[in-house]
């Protein structure tokens, strides 16, 4: 079996006296598209830098076989982060910045960056700080493209953009970056938007991973029932991980639910990825 990209064991930090990601354990393979999932404060960015060897931990890392706090500059040869496109410097013209992109990643192309402008207002002697929020995304997603690494990460890489120029980022990245041998992890509260693009999602609360699951198993083993109002205590009997009243209408999410057992009791349905999201962040407090 291929060794993963990504593999995770035992994964703790600490600030202080305070633990912030509580024993981690998680592999991310070759050719898959991830969702890392949570609110802020929950861990992302914490797992994140471990991942980057940019924070120290306790447990075991390994990102493409190497121990990226030990070995992070040789790491960086096959590994790009790329945050949202706010991080771009504004006072920099185009060409400065891929020359810097050029001194910082050793597998940045000008070339190739140059070619995904093709066709676009984008000029290399522009001031970045002046771009269009559309130029800006284009310029964003040629910067990403550019770099031909094994394990792309993006933290919220279309912050700020409007929903148009979201999608085209986003469909742009899996037809030109994926291929079998790559990986593109993804951080974002915009899940609804590029829930179909994901393979795999992996939820985290409170320094605890609560789900890691391909996507195709997520959609099998969680429902949601909007139950009739007769039925609405026979649903809650089925003991769902999540209820509520929205828009005058009992709300049910169910873990390993048989539809046999759910369908003679009022609408269901596959929950959305955000659904999903509310319903496992919410599990102790929203059923009763």
């Amino acid at each position: 079996m291929p060794e993963p990209i990504v593999s995770v064991r035992g994964l703790r930090k600490r600030f202080g006296g305070r633990e912030i990601l509580h024993g981690l354990d998680f592999d991310i393979p070759a050719g898959r598209i991830y969702g890392l999932i949570g609110h802020n404060g929950a861990g992302k960015t914490t797992t994140l830098n471990a991942m980057l060897g940019l924070t120290s931990y306790q447990g075991t890392v390994r990102v493409l076989g190497l121990d990226p706090y030990r070995h992070r500059p040789r790491l960086m040869r096959d590994v790009a982060f790329i945050s949202d496109v706010a991080s771009l410097p504004r006072f920099l013209k185009v060409r400065e910045l891929f020359a810097m992109l050029r001194d910082i990643h050793p597998k940045f192309s000008t070339e190739r960056a140059l070619s995904f402008l093709d066709g676009t207002e984008v000029r290399q002697t522009a001031v970045i700080g002046q771009l269009s929020k559309g130029m800006l995304a284009q310029l964003h997603l040629a910067v990403v493209l550019a770099i031909d690494a094994r394990l792309l990460v993006l933290d919220e890489p279309t912050l700020g953009l409007d929903i148009t120029y979201r999608k085209r980022f986003y469909r742009r990245l899996v037809e030109d970056y994926m291929t079998p041998d790559r990986t593109l992890l993804i951080t974002t509260h915009q899940v609804d938007e590029i829930e179909q693009m994901f393979t795999d999602i992996m939820f985290i609360k409170d320094g605890a991973m609560i789900l890691h699951s391909p996507m195709d198993e997520v959609e099998h083993r969680y429902t949601q029932l909007v139950a009739a109002p007769d039925k609405i205590e026979a649903a809650r009997a089925l003991h769902p991980v999540f209820a509520e009243t929205r828009f005058g209408q009992t709300v049910l999410v169910y873990d390993s639910a048989t539809r046999a057992a759910l369908d003679p009791l009022g609408t269901v349905s596959t929950p959305t990825l955000s659904d999903l999201f509310v319903a496992l962040m919410s599990r102790d407090t929203g059923v009763s």
